[in-house]
């Protein structure tokens, strides 16, 4: 269908939102494994359990904070939770000795992340037409991207006029996190109360059946995207192993989310008008060519144009695949919809990557 309209204001302000949180994040965790291991003096096996735990924790509370939202029939609330949180972890970074407390600050940082992600997709939703889903997902996809290279760039160039001082960037990686907190509480809405089934106990299993079969096709067809994905991680170390040089290995991630970046938005765009289900298989076989350049790059140039791929992969599809969860979740219930759909391509993505690195 064509679109002559403008998206609601809180979307784009949503946007922002994810891309400043996003650029606050990446200031710390582009620079995390090695403070770690160079500051505190953990283990690389340590780096490993934290970042688990912690991406575990994200997962988990991503489907209990969806289905609260629908719970209370109110998602700004828990939105602002879960982003004040991530904020107010990053002095904790600053401030740690010790693996505990870095351990402690990454868990709460990702608690936060799962306690806004569900209830900030389904609030998406809520507010925008149905047939302005794939521009609205595709935007914010696009803006939380480029956090995603911002946040690395701006620790990098930080690094290098503070004299490597990682506390002292991690101070100023605050600062974006506040904003992204000030935009949200000031300028992006509560949707309208919507038409609510008979109150149920949060997760009640009643509720599962409700979701219909169209959202578990969405679902199944979503998790085998995301097992034929594996973990950007393997990327970086593609880029390695044919020569490049530590310093410059996250520059692939660079590129990638660059490229999401410029595409999420335009291909959402053009979903809401020729429909999602054929640019999702133009994304598949985008992602199969990511793969087989990868595998067959002898250069950093194939490599590079391999990042580039994947980067386009993730524009056709992750935005598109929020669309059609929206578009096919009964509105009451759509918090607990995007909760499942999180829990359930997240542990694809684990299994995936497992494999991979088996491989």
């Amino acid at each position: 269908m064509p679109q002559n309209k403008s998206l609601p204001r809180s979307i784009v302000i949503l946007g922002f939102v994810s891309m400043f949180m996003d650029i606050s994040s990446e200031m710390i965790h582009g620079l995390l494994p090695v403070f770690l291991v160079t500051v505190i003096g953990a283990s690389a096996t340590m780096v490993g359990f934290i970042e688990g735990v912690g991406e575990g924790v994200a997962l988990v509370t991503r489907v209990f904070s969806g289905v609260v939202s629908d719970w209370l029939n109110k998602r700004k609330a828990i939105i602002v939770a879960g982003y004040l949180l991530a904020t107010l972890t990053k002095p904790l970074f600053a401030l740690a000795t010790s693996a505990s407390m870095v351990f402690t600050a990454r868990t709460l940082d990702r608690f936060g992340k799962g306690l806004r992600g569900a209830p900030r997709d389904a609030l998406i939703a809520d507010l925008t037409p149905k047939e302005q889903r794939g521009a609205a997902f595709g935007l914010r996809q696009s803006m939380d991207s480029v956090g995603a290279f911002v946040g690395p760039l701006l620790a990098v160039f930080l690094m290098s006029i503070l004299a490597n001082d990682f506390r002292a960037v991690f101070w100023y990686a605050v600062i974006p996190g506040v904003v992204a907190v000030l935009l949200l509480m000031l300028f992006v809405e509560e949707a309208a109360p919507r038409e609510k089934h008979a109150p149920q106990a949060p997760l009640h299993r009643a509720e599962i059946p409700q979701l219909g079969a169209a959202y578990w096709r969405v679902l199944g067809v979503g998790v085998v995207f995301t097992l034929a994905r594996f973990s950007e991680a393997f990327l970086l170390l593609r880029a390695e192993d044919i020569g490049l040089t530590p310093s410059l290995v996250p520059l692939m991630l660079v590129i990638l989310s660059l490229v999401y970046a410029l595409g999420a938005y335009p291909i959402g765009q053009l979903s809401d008008r020729v429909g999602r289900h054929g640019l999702l298989l133009i994304g598949l076989g985008v992602l199969i060519a990511a793969d087989a350049v990868l595998a067959l790059s002898s250069n950093i140039y194939w490599v590079s144009l391999g990042a580039a791929l994947w980067g386009l992969h993730l524009a056709f599809t992750q935005g598109i695949f929020s669309a059609l969860i929206a578009d096919t979740a009964p509105a009451d219930i759509r918090g607990t919809a995007f909760g499942i759909y999180g829990l359930v391509t997240g542990i694809a993505v684990f299994i995936a990557s497992v494999f991979a690195g088996w491989l």
